[in-house]
């Protein structure tokens, strides 16, 4: 009776988890995913002691870590700075397009991509309007390129930090399969948008007065020195968790308020925690067991099976629940480092079909809203899909390739 009480919890915790709402309580993914941890525990499908230990500190370090590191960079005004500058480049609609693209794909593969959307929405939409421009392709372009970019590396999305922790794979490593996918991607997502809305692209850009970039220049030289060491410190082949850290501390000496520097997405981290406990009491309960009997034949199958089980089960559950449950399953097949890959590329991708796919996609339009632009879920649709399916085969052909 225990199992099926468990897999009623499990159900609706995930189902509460893709939709991102309870209706009539004001409850998010986090709080759901908090919720369904305590009812796992108190019905008994997992112990308090097996729940501590089924949360993955080395994650949520990581995590947290990176959020202080983006905090720093945010109050220095360096997104701000590097986006402003890079938009001033644009001579032409397509050009403006693929700056946006570019520069929100890179920052992504260095930063976390949902950081990254926060930051440059707003910048965005006012850039575009002021240029006269209908904000509505830079936003999925800005929306999408965010997802394909942080494919590249571990520290570029949450998905790909739980990869990164579980499978142990060498920063660099990582980057050298799954970079080019990721630039590749960001070209794919340029032409898609510019071929889905030709008609958005034509006529020259008005000469306008952007606003001028003002950085605090002392924050930025001394969060960008601590940025430069651990990317170092990460190609070399650093612990990737110590790294971040020990950069994480050296910034957290400031004479700044504390309560700015630890201004982080804490709801992020909550709803990590309870996932991982949710998806230790899948484990203890045997009921991952009974899913992988089922599908074993569907993960076992290789690369294009694989990839595509796992998009299909991001855009049911969500990106990061669907690598927290095919974990287990993925560190024992025969070629584990590819495995790793395909997951980390597949879940990622995925997020880019619809507007719901991923939490990036949804910040870019929550944001977006917010500043009076609406971007509709046909709309984004008409782009995501065929980038979507474009760039889910250049993964798979490259992780082929490259073994």
């Amino acid at each position: 009776m225990q199992i099926w009480i468990a897999a009623a919890i499990v159900i609706a915790t995930y189902a509460g988890i893709a939709v991102g709402f309870v209706p009539g309580l004001r409850m998010n993914r986090a709080t759901i995913a908090l919720v369904g941890a305590v009812a796992l525990v108190a019905a008994g499908a997992i112990s308090e002691h097996d729940a501590l230990a089924a949360i993955d500190m080395g994650t949520i370090l990581l995590l947290g870590a990176m959020m202080v590191i983006n905090v720093n960079l945010r109050m220095a005004g360096f997104f701000r700075f590097v986006t402003s500058r890079t938009l001033r480049l644009a001579k032409t609609p397509h050009a403006l397009l693929a700056l946006v693209i570019f520069s929100a794909g890179v920052l992504s593969a260095i930063f976390l991509n949902d950081t990254i959307c926060l930051m440059l929405t707003a910048l965005v939409v006012d850039v575009t309007l002021r240029l006269k421009r209908d904000p509505l392709p830079y936003l999925i372009g800005l929306a999408t390129a965010t997802n394909v970019g942080s494919v590249a590396t571990i520290t570029g999305n949450p998905q790909n930090i739980i990869i990164g922790q579980s499978s142990k794979i060498p920063y660099l490593t990582f980057m050298a399969h799954l970079g080019p996918v990721a630039l590749i991607g960001l070209v794919i997502c340029w032409a898609v948008i510019v071929v889905v809305y030709r008609q958005k692209f034509r006529g020259k850009l008005p000469d306008a007065e952007l606003p001028p970039p003002r950085p605090y220049t002392p924050l930025l030289a001394r969060t960008g020195l601590v940025v430069l060491g651990l990317l170092i410190a990460f190609l070399m082949g650093a612990p990737i968790v110590t790294a971040a850290c020990i950069a994480a501390g050296a910034l957290l000496i400031s004479r700044l308020r504390p309560g700015r520097l630890l201004a982080l997405d804490w709801e992020l981290l909550a709803l990590f925690a309870g996932l991982f406990v949710v998806t230790g009491a899948i484990e203890t309960t045997g009921i991952s067991e009974a899913i992988f009997e089922q599908t074993a034949s569907l993960i076992r199958g290789g690369i294009l099976s694989l990839s595509l089980s796992t998009a299909v089960l991001s855009n049911v559950v969500s990106n990061v629940p669907a690598v927290l449950l095919l974990r287990p399953e993925v560190g024992t097949l025969p070629n584990a480092q590819q495995a790793w890959l395909t997951l980390a590329m597949a879940s990622t991708l995925a997020g880019n079909f619809t507007l719901l796919g991923s939490a990036a996609t949804l910040i870019v339009a929550e944001i977006a809203a917010v500043k009076g632009v609406k971007l509709g879920f046909m709309a984004f649709l008409r782009a995501g899909v065929p980038i979507t399916i474009l760039t889910l085969i250049v993964g798979m052909v490259w992780i082929s390739v490259t073994g």
